[in-house]
């Protein structure tokens, strides 16, 4: 199994975007993994990610890449492998595994509330980089939508020229 993709991803998909892009493919598959990386285990508003279903609560979010045994976690040594691996192999496809944990707090207890578990196709084509989400299993708190549409906007966070841009929105 070629790394980044997964051989059991699901047929069934909630959630199609596709978006334009200025950058190579290479470039923007670097960017989803540094992006990716730098959300993983950080803690987010549901205010920051999506329209809160459930008010004062805080989520956390876990990306992995699909690999060799599965999905292997984004952290600072994947990163590093993955944007190494990159440089010499030319991917078309790149599935990843995403977990959305969520919290609510009141006063200095946090109480953990059901997760959400989704799987990412990202599909490059020069220029065009269309977004495949198939959720899992989960109380689905965030939707599809709002996963895809908060991806874009790390991506495109902190650049002058937007990284993507939503091209069509389909199913």
């Amino acid at each position: 199994m070629p790394f980044g993709f997964y051989e059991d991803f699901p047929s069934h998909i909630h959630r199609v975007e596709s978006f334009a892009s200025g950058c190579s493919n290479l470039q923007l598959q670097q960017k989803l993994i540094q992006c990716l990386y730098e959300i993983n285990r950080k803690e987010f508003s549901f205010e920051e990610v999506a329209n809160p279903t459930i008010p004062g609560c805080k989520l956390i979010f876990e990306f992995g890449l699909a690999g060799d045994e599965g999905f292997n976690y984004i952290d600072k040594e994947e990163a590093k492998k993955v944007l190494s691996l990159l440089m010499g192999a030319h991917l078309h496809i790149m599935d990843f595994f995403c977990g959305v944990r969520y919290y609510k707090s009141k006063e200095d207890k946090k109480t953990a509330l059901r997760f959400d578990y989704y799987l990412l196709r990202t599909i490059f084509n020069q220029g065009k980089v269309e977004i495949q989400v198939h959720h899992e299993r989960g109380p689905r708190y965030v939707s599809p939508e709002d996963l895809i549409m908060f991806i874009l906007k790390e991506m495109n966070q902190g650049t002058d020229k937007k990284v993507l841009r939503k091209t069509k929105s389909v199913a």
